[in-house]
C-alpha cells in the first residue's frame, strides 16, 4: 500500500507530508482547492510526465516522494532485483519512489534513493498502484490488459504460465533451427573454399607456440654461425695460412732453438727453454681446444634454412587468412568444425526440424487448455459484471467478453487469441471497446464495477479513483461508495469525491483546502477527526450554509457506513 506521500513545491503545495493507511481514504474539498495538484504530484512520482510548470514559482526544483509497503512476495521486489536495486536503508520493507523536476523542465527518477530511468521507475509504479478517472486510458481501458484479467477471475494462472514457458521453448527451438538453416547455408556457399583450406592447412599442419620456438632456434643458430667466424679467427692466429708469416707456435720453437745454440747459454737459459716448452705445450692445448670447439660449434646451414622456410611458410598463411600466426591451429580447428557442420547438416537441421515442431504442438495444447478454460469463464465474468451494473445506474449497459483466434504472426505468450472486454450502454447498441464506448462517468463506474469483479487481476496493491462518482447522486452514489468499500477490504482505495455518500464510507478522510498565505495561495491537506469529519459531509451535502439538518444527515450517512 502507499504509506505516505511527502510533496515539496509543488504548484500551490510548499511542503505537505501525508501518512496514508490501509482501506479506503477519501480525500474531499471544495472545487479548485487543489485535489488535481495531489493526483499530479502522485503521478510524477509513479513516472508521469514531468513538466516545468510544476515546479512552485520562485523555487529552483519540485519533489516527490513517495514510500510504498508491498506484501512479502510482491512482484515489485523482484524487479527490484532482477535491475540489481537494493532496498533502501532501514526500509527492508519499502519501496520509496522519488521524482525532482528543476525549474527548465528536466527530471530525475530514484528508486530507493538510487538513480534509475523513468522507464524503470513507471514500470515499478504499475506494479504497486493504479490510477483510474474519468478519461484514463490505460489500466482496465487498455485491450492489452483484458486477457490477463480475465484470466485472474477464471483462476488460470497455472495454465497462462505453462503456455508462457511453452511459448518461450518454442521460440527458442526455432531460433536454433534458424541459426542452424543460416550456418547451413553459409557454408554450402563457401564449401569448396572450406575444404581447400582445410587441406592447405592440415598439410601445414602448424602447432601450438610454434613460431615463438622456430624463431627463437633461428636465432640461436644466426648466433652460433657468428661463434664459428670468432673460433676461426682464432684459429687463423694461431696458425696462419700464409707460410710467410711465423704463426706463435713457430716463433716458440724459433726462440728455443736460437737459445739452445748460443754457446755459454746453456745453465743461464735453461729456466727460459722451460719456460718456453711450457709455452709450446700450452699453445698445444689452446690449438686441440680451439679445434674442438668449433667442430662442435659449427653451424648446420640445412637446418637454419629449413626454420627460415617454415617460418615463411606460417607467416604466409596467417597473412592469407587475416590472423596472427598463433591462431593457426584455432583456425584450423575452427574451419574443420564448419567442414563437419556442413557435412553433418542436414542431419543436425532434420533433428532441429523435429525440435521445433514437437515445441510448436506443444505450444498449441498449452494454448488450446488456456482458451478452453478462457472460454468457460467468459459467460460467468459476463454475469458477475452484469449483477454489479445495475446498482451504478447502468441497469441498460452491458460487457461482452470478446475472445478472438489471432493469426500465427501475433501469437504470443498469452496463447492464440486477443480477449477484449467490449460494452454497450444502450439497448441496441453494438458492443465496442470500453474507452470509446462510454463516456467519463460512465467509465469510471464501469471501472469500478471491474475492480469489483476483478480485483484479485490486478498485481497493483493501491487502486486510486479520481471522482469516480461524478454526475451521480442518492442510491446510485451510495452504491459505488459500498463498491468502493467492498474492494479496499482486499487492498488500499484512495478516492477523490464530490459524493457525501461515498465520503461517509472512509476509514480514512482527508480535507484538501486552498488558503492564502502572505499574498499568496497555497494548497494544503488536513486528516479529519470525527468531528471535522460530521462537518465537511455536512458541508458536501448542504453547500456553503451547513445547516443542523445536513448535519443529521452527515450523522445518518456515517452511521449507515459504520
Amino acid at each position: 500500500m502507499l504509506a505516505s506521500l511527502a510533496i515539496r513545491d509543488v504548484v500551490l503545495i510548499e511542503a505537505l507530508d501525508l501518512e496514508f493507511g490501509p482501506g479506503l481514504a477519501v480525500l474531499t474539498g471544495e472545487t479548485g482547492a487543489g485535489k488535481s495538484i495531489l493526483l499530479d504530484s502522485l503521478g510524477l512520482a509513479l513516472g508521469g510526465r514531468a513538466d516545468s510548470s510544476l515546479v512552485r514559482a520562485g523555487q529552483r526544483q519540485a519533489s516527490v516522494t513517495a514510500r510504498f509497503i508491498p506484501p512479502p512476495g510482491h512482484a515489485a521486489f523482484a524487479l527490484l532485483a532482477e535491475q540489481g536495486i537494493g532496498l533502501a536503508e532501514g526500509e527492508e520493507e519499502a519501496i520509496v519512489l522519488r521524482r525532482v523536476v528543476s525549474a527548465d523542465g528536466k527530471s530525475r527518477a530514484f528508486i530507493n534513493d538510487e538513480p534509475v530511468s523513468v522507464g524503470l521507475l513507471r514500470r515499478v509504479a504499475a506494479l504497486l498502484v493504479e490510477i483510474q478517472g474519468q478519461h484514463e486510458q490505460a489500466g482496465l481501458a487498455d485491450p492489452a490488459t483484458h486477457a490477463g484479467l480475465l484470466d485472474a477471475f477464471a483462476g488460470l494462472a497455472d495454465l497462462r504460465a505453462a503456455t508462457a514457458a511453452a511459448w518461450a521453448d518454442w521460440r527458442r527451438a526455432e531460433a536454433d533451427l534458424a541459426a542452424a538453416r543460416t550456418s547451413t547455408a553459409a557454408a554450402l556457399r563457401e564449401e569448396d573454399w572450406l575444404r581447400h583450406a582445410v587441406e592447405e592447412l592440415t598439410d601445414l599442419s602448424p602447432e601450438e607456440g610454434e613460431e615463438e620456438r622456430l624463431a627463437a632456434e633461428r636465432q640461436r643458430l644466426q648466433q652460433s654461425e657468428r661463434r664459428a667466424e670468432a673460433i676461426a679467427a682464432a684459429i687463423a692466429e694461431l696458425s696462419p695460412r700464409d707460410r710467410r708469416t711465423p704463426g706463435p707456435a713457430a716463433a716458440l720453437r724459433a726462440a728455443a732453438r736460437a737459445l739452445e745454440r748460443a754457446p755459454g747459454l746453456q745453465e743461464s737459459a735453461a729456466p727460459i727453454l722451460a719456460a718456453l716448452a711450457t709455452a709450446q705445450d700450452a699453445l698445444a692445448e689452446a690449438e686441440a681446444l680451439l679445434e674442438r670447439l668449433a667442430h662442435d660449434a659449427a653451424p648446420d646451414p640445412r637446418r637454419l634454412e629449413a626454420l627460415e622456410e617454415r617460418l615463411f611458410a606460417l607467416r604466409g598463411a596467417a597473412r592469407k587468412h587475416g590472423v596472427a600466426v598463433a591462431e593457426l591451429p584455432g583456425l584450423l580447428a575452427e574451419l574443420r568444425g564448419r567442414l563437419a557442420a556442413l557435412e553433418a547438416g542436414a542431419e543436425r537441421l532434420a533433428a532441429l526440424e523435429r525440435e521445433a515442431a514437437a515445441a510448436r504442438r506443444a505450444y498449441l495444447d498449452a494454448a488450446a487448455a488456456l482458451s478452453a478454460g478462457r472460454r468457460n469463464a467468459a459467460t460467468r465474468l459476463e454475469a458477475a459484471l452484469a449483477r454489479e451494473l445495475a446498482p451504478l445506474k447502468l441497469e441498460r449497459a452491458r460487457v461482452v467478453v470478446e475472445i478472438t483466434p489471432r493469426p500465427e504472426t501475433a501469437w504470443g505468450p498469452e496463447g492464440t487469441e486477443r480477449v477484449m472486454l467490449l460494452v454497450a450502454t444502450n439497448p441496441g447498441q453494438p458492443p465496442g471497446p470500453i474507452e470509446k464506448v462510454a463516456s467519463g462517468g460512465e467509465l469510471s463506474r464501469l471501472m469500478l464495477a471491474l475492480k469489483v469483479v476483478l480485483a484479485a487481476g490486478s498485481p497493483a496493491t493501491t487502486l486510486i479513483f479520481d471522482e469516480v462518482d461524478a454526475g451521480i447522486g442518492g442510491a446510485t452514489a451510495a452504491a459505488v461508495g459500498e463498491r468502493l468499500a467492498r474492494v479496499a477490504e482486499g487492498r488500499q482505495v484512495l478516492v477523490v469525491t464530490h459524493s457525501p455518500q461515498v465520503a461517509a464510507r472512509g476509514a480514512q478522510h482527508l480535507r484538501v483546502v486552498k488558503h492564502i498565505e502572505a499574498g499568496r495561495a497555497a494548497t494544503r491537506v488536513e486528516a479529519l477527526a470525527p468531528a471535522a469529519r460530521r462537518e465537511e459531509i455536512a458541508r458536501m451535502l448542504a453547500g456553503e450554509r451547513v445547516t443542523d439538518a445536513a448535519r443529521a444527515a452527515a450523522d445518518s450517512l456515517l452511521k449507515g457506513a459504520a
